[in-house]
This record gives structure tokens, C-alpha cells and sequence, in this order.
């Protein structure tokens, strides 16, 4: 039974990791002046790929508390929430070539993330452990994101 819900998350993420697979960092984006702590573009699939299994395994977690109430469903509600928001990042900002709609949609991604962590943490800590990581890159991509935005207002 886990592994079938597992499966179901990690299918979730698979659609935010196809977009990412369809909008790619193009010349475009190679042209924008960014900061030198830019990560290297092949850290974003590395990092992304495993940032997909902690979430999907944490939810998992979250998923198979014994006596689930309200506080359970309202946790999977919020990373149902932060995975629709991933899914929508990636082609506004690279297909659309969107920078401040970018910005507004990671900066609701972020308070989505951290909502979700902390209710993760409420009800298994180790969940909400799992999920740090994906809240401390989605801030650091935040950062980038404002920091584009602000380098390039031709572009934004």
C-alpha cells in the first residue's frame, strides 16, 4: 500500500519535472544577467529529482498516519497546493519568459512550501524534515528569481 501512494506523489511531481523537461534554460535565459551564485543548470535536475522523492515520500508518510483527521487532510491539501504552484513555475518563467510573474508564483511557492512543512512537522516530524531541504532550494530559487528580476527590468 505505501509504495502505491508513494507512486501516486511521485507521479504528482512527475508533472512539475515534465515542465522542467519542456522549458529549459535557452539562450534566453543564458543571456540574462544573473548572480555569481547562479547554480550550474545541471545542479537543477539533480537537486529537483531528489527533492521529488523526499517530498513524495514525506506526503507518504503524512498519507498513512493511523487515525487521519482535519490536520491530515489540510497537510496533503497544502502539498497538493506547493505541487500545482512547482507545475506552474517553470513555464511562465522559461516558457513565457515571465520573470515577475516567475517571482509571484515562487514567492506563493515559497509560503505554500513552508505551510506544508510545517504541517508535515505537526503531525510526523520526520515528514517535516524531509520537506527542510525543499523549502531551503525553493528559497534559494526565490532569491534568484528576484535577483533576475531586478538585473534584467528589460526583460521582467
Amino acid at each position: 500500500m505505501d509504495f502505491l501512494v508513494f507512486s501516486t506523489y511521485l507521479m504528482a511531481c512527475g508533472a512539475a519535472a515534465a515542465t522542467g523537461a519542456m522549458f529549459k534554460p535557452d539562450a534566453w535565459y543564458r543571456s540574462l544577467s544573473k548572480p555569481r551564485w547562479t547554480p550550474k543548470d545541471w545542479m537543477f535536475p539533480v537537486a529537483w529529482s531528489s527533492l521529488y522523492l523526499c517530498m513524495s515520500w514525506a506526503a507518504m508518510r503524512i498519507a498513512a498516519e493511523s487515525g487521519s483527521d482535519a490536520r491530515t487532510g489540510q497537510a496533503l491539501a497544502l502539498w497538493s497546493l506547493q505541487i500545482a504552484l512547482n507545475t506552474l513555475w517553470t513555464p511562465v518563467f522559461f516558457g513565457l519568459r515571465r520573470i515577475g510573474a516567475g517571482l509571484v508564483i515562487i514567492a506563493l511557492l515559497w509560503l505554500a512550501v513552508a505551510a506544508t512543512t510545517v504541517a508535515f512537522w505537526q503531525i510526523d516530524p520526520v515528514a517535516g524534515w524531509v520537506m527542510a531541504p525543499y523549502l531551503l532550494w525553493v528559497t534559494i530559487a526565490a532569491a534568484l528569481n528576484r535577483s533576475v528580476y531586478g538585473r534584467n527590468p528589460q526583460s521582467a
